[in-house]
């Protein structure tokens, strides 16, 4: 134990070892972070919930970020409303229970794209007349466009773009950019927009609430997909669904696999000679094909997928590594000597012979996950990932089922292959330092 203790302190003497152990640090506190902030069944609510959960979210839209280093301003997405506050609301009581209302709210324009649309929501509670509303458009310099005049219905959406009357009053197919364009040169108008909405009530306790959002072209820090969905959830909480099947399967792995191993070596006979045919059998095996017959005819369930791995894998070459080592220290003085004070040979094969192993485990084990994370990742690329849950496979799946590449949606797959990279990485180096630091025959290198 002690000289296991020391082999860990020589990690500090290896850059590539303390490299691995923040990227390491870093995927970790990602996944605790994800799981405390976004649990399981609103993360799944999330992913899962379609356009009425992301309606306030723009289709395609790159990050916020990108505007950093684009000569050219995307316009940024934003939603207000009258429930929080953000859209001030005025209700002014009228005769016989009537009311009237008014909403405004300006914004800066400073941009050099227009924004996807303009969408106005209205949620409103009545018996039998319904509200009346008034939609006008301010610009900064000095235009006033009304753009419509609506009898609300209990719940309802007013898409600029999509109003064919105002096409018609506008003279124009093109809504939005006519909305921030000068009539006269075309070119965007920079400066303060004003959104005006007035209204009236025409029973008592009748009620109207506003939300106004504005699509732009870049959303978050992660942009969004087909379905309007924020790219941040799939990619946060990515990094515990890697992290998880990454390790059970590569400790499970290479656990099972050092325990048949010993097993095998110190009982020998027809035991041994089981385990090496199945071993044998096993290794012939097309293993990616056998977990896509599974996740095609069974099922995608990454529990399912995570237990046909380690059963796959336990099998490997890595068994007949470990029995050829296991056949030496099989021989040792120390374990003659257990067996002659009556060791059991369970006491010995798991206090004295896998012990002995576990400086070679270590590395290999670390090194193994990457593999792992890959494979789901893969799994999930070809259709086969576990479709309730949002991983960086099932982003890749999804933009390039969508033809991201082809439509320049570029972030769309390089955020989740760069966390992959990352990871791979991370744990590469890690695994390499650790191999160099267990393995005597590395020590010197």
């Amino acid at each position: 134990m002690n000289a296991l203790k020391t082999s860990f302190r020589k990690i500090l003497y290896y850059p590539s070892a303390i490299v691995g152990l923040l990227v390491v640090f870093l995927l970790v506190a990602t996944a605790v972070y994800a799981m405390v902030s976004i649990p399981y069944d609103e993360a799944i609510r999330l992913w899962r919930g379609g356009e009425e959960v992301w309606y306030q979210n723009p289709k395609f839209a790159p990050p916020s970020w990108i505007n950093f280093f684009s000569s050219k301003k995307y316009a940024e997405s934003f939603s207000v409303r009258t429930t929080d506050g953000s859209l001030v609301k005025e209700v002014t009581p009228g005769a016989e229970g009537t009311a009237t209302l008014s909403a405004s709210y300006a914004f800066n324009f400073t941009y050099d794209y227009y924004p996807q649309d303009l969408i106005l929501y209205f949620t409103s509670n009545f018996v039998e007349k319904q509200p009346f509303v008034s939609v006008e458009w301010l610009t900064p310099d000095g235009r006033k466009i009304r753009l419509t005049n609506l009898a609300l219905t209990q719940k309802q959406a007013y898409r600029f773009s999509q109003d064919d009357k105002l096409k018609n009053r506008l003279r124009t197919e093109d809504i939005i950019p006519f909305l921030f364009s000068d009539p006269e040169t075309g070119a965007p108008v920079k400066g303060q927009y004003q959104l005006l909405i007035t209204g009236a009530t025409f029973e008592p306790d009748s009620n109207v609430d506003i939300e106004f959002v504005f699509h732009g072209q870049v959303y978050g820090l992660a942009g969004t997909d087909q379905s309007r969905r924020d790219l941040v959830i799939p990619l946060l909480w990515g990094a515990p669904v890697a992290l998880a099947f990454g390790l059970i399967a590569s400790l499970g792995t290479s656990v099972l696999t050092m325990i048949i191993a010993a097993l095998g070596t110190w009982y020998g006979g027809w035991i041994d000679e089981l385990i090496q045919r199945i071993t044998e059998i096993n290794l012939v095996l097309p293993f990616l094909s056998i977990l896509i017959m599974i996740g095609t005819f069974y099922s995608r369930s990454i529990w399912v997928i995570l237990g046909a791995t380690i059963l796959l894998s336990i099998f490997t070459g890595a068994i007949k590594s470990y029995r050829s080592i296991f056949i030496q220290v099989k021989e040792s003085m120390y374990i003659e000597a257990a067996r002659a004070y009556g060791a059991s040979s369970p006491r010995i094969i798991f206090l004295y012979l896998i012990p002995r192993m576990i400086p070679l485990l270590i590395p290999g084990l670390v090194s193994a996950v990457p593999a792992f994370v890959f494979l789901e990742a893969s799994l999930a690329v070809l259709g086969l990932g576990d479709p309730v849950l949002p991983t960086w496979g099932k982003i890749i799946q999804d933009a390039n089922s969508n033809g991201a590449l082809y439509r320049g949606y570029y972030y769309w797959i390089l955020e989740p292959a760069t966390l992959l990279m990352i990871t791979g990485l991370g744990f590469a180096m890690l695994g390499f330092a650790l191999d160099r630091i267990f393995n005597p025959k590395l020590r010197d290198i």
